[in-house]
């Protein structure tokens, strides 16, 4: 009989720049948005509006692209110093890192023997990986990698963030504050939904998650705008 490929697509090879992407995109729509929306609701022009949304762009994709980096390398330092101690381990104690490999399978349900003959396999094929993904659970998928973190967060929240910006220059500035609301939670109902699909998650729950969390930022900054507008004013 012929041999078939049996080849499956899962949601937890993206996880690492979708998490990313998805973060980057919705907090640069939702905070952009909010921050024009309470700017608008100060009772400020066209300019002090196109200005705060752009300082906020560029302030904020900064600011996603150093947070995700300095987050990741911290990670991604922990991944190396780990990696460096079993190796030192391998080297100096092998017989005690191949018992603790068995025991690994083991407690995953194979018996003894068996256990014992797949570490040994496998420690001889490449020792560090079996150890790195068994004991510490580090893999190629999985591992930190700051510099696409940061890349993906910036141009993710840039990409989000320039939604409201555009809207704000387009629409007349007494219909603003309206506008930039209702299409900024269209906006985060689509993203969620796309995030939720792409993630693999029910389409309703992250549709509605970020939703709500969007509608909320949105109101909050428009009272503040209205409450310190009036006060100025």
């Amino acid at each position: 009989m012929g041999r078939f490929l049996h080849r499956e697509t899962h949601t937890v090879h993206r996880v690492g720049w979708l998490r990313a992407a998805v973060l980057g995109a919705n907090d640069g729509l939702v905070s952009t948005a909010s921050l024009i929306v309470g700017v608008a609701a100060a009772g400020s022009g066209r300019g002090e509006i196109l200005v705060a949304g752009l300082a906020g762009l560029v302030a904020g994709a900064m600011s996603m692209a150093a947070g995700e980096y300095v987050s990741v390398s911290s990670q991604a330092d922990a991944e190396k110093a780990d990696l460096a101690r079993e190796t030192a381990e391998l080297a100096t104690t092998p017989d005690a890192e191949l018992e603790e490999l068995t025991g690994i399978y083991m407690q995953r349900g194979l018996d003894r023997t068996l256990a014992e003959q797949v570490a040994r396999q496998l420690t001889a094929n490449d020792a560090l990986a079996a150890h790195a993904r068994d004991e510490l659970g580090i893999t190629d998928m999985a591992s930190a990698r700051p510099v696409q973190a940061a890349l993906v967060s910036a141009a993710t929240f840039a990409t989000g963030a320039a939604v409201p910006l555009l809207i704000a220059a387009l629409t007349p500035v007494a219909a603003i504050l309206p506008v930039i609301a209702f299409s900024t939670l269209i906006g985060l109902a689509v993203l969620g939904g796309l995030g939720a699909q792409a993630g693999g998650a029910p389409l309703l729950a992250g549709t509605v998650r970020v939703t709500f969390w969007g509608a909320l930022a949105m109101a909050a900054t428009a009272a503040v705008g209205a409450l310190f507008g009036a006060n100025v004013g």
